[in-house]
């Protein structure tokens, strides 16, 4: 099988970009005094949903069943 590690870094660091978007949406918002953004939501579901990944990529464990 393909380098399953390496697969499960990248999604690591794709992770912690969306995270750092996150957080920057948040920075903005509220330099802006508006509430927590959209955007902020969207991407902290989607780091979840690639940290998720990465988990299943690593053990193949989860507690969903596909």
């Amino acid at each position: 099988m393909a380098d399953l590690e390496g697969l499960a870094e990248r999604l690591d660091a794709l992770a912690e970009e969306l995270a750092d978007g996150a957080l920057e949406a948040l920075r903005e918002a509220i330099t802006a005094g508006e509430r927590k953004p959209e955007l902020e939501r969207r991407l902290t579901r989607a780091r979840r949903a690639v940290e998720r990944a990465a988990s299943l990529v690593r053990d193949g464990t989860n507690d969903e069943d596909d």
